[in-house]
């Protein structure tokens, strides 16, 4: 497990209480923290939406199972899928390895793309790490 300060938190994110991530400029994709894919150990599977499918915020849209367990994706804002990375489908390692890059999990169109802009910015989500128990 790594140290909160060994955390990749990138500064052009927002980031939501279950600890998915949102770009904040189109293409709006959406991923798992590198503290989530920590935390779940090594990923054998990642379940995805199809494309077209609509959300509103804190729907479950997918699911990622590990060695340890399978946990829920959730949508931190309402929207529509318009993409998804078919990639970590076949590679689930991706989401370990690059979860900001090559482990993205979907992009959506937003709803409201200003909901986005209400989400934690890396400052207020790092501070809700620190304060959590791990």
């Amino acid at each position: 497990m790594k140290e909160l300060d060994e955390l990749l938190l990138p500064e052009n994110l927002r980031y939501a209480e279950d600890h998915e991530w949102i770009s904040e400029t189109a293409p709006f994709r959406i991923g798992i923290s590198d503290f989530a894919q920590d935390q779940l150990g090594d990923l054998t599977f990642v379940e995805l939406p199809e494309v077209g499918a609509v959300f509103a915020k804190g729907d479950e849209f997918g699911a990622l199972e590990s060695t340890k367990s399978v946990s829920p994706l959730y949508i931190p804002v309402d929207g529509k899928v318009t993409a998804i990375n078919a990639a970590v489908r076949d590679d689930p390692g991706k989401v370990n390895e690059d979860p900001y890059g090559d482990g993205w999990l979907i992009e959506i169109e937003p709803s409201d793309p200003a909901e986005i802009g209400k989400m934690m910015d890396r400052a207020a989500y790092k501070k809700r790490l620190e304060e959590s128990p791990r």
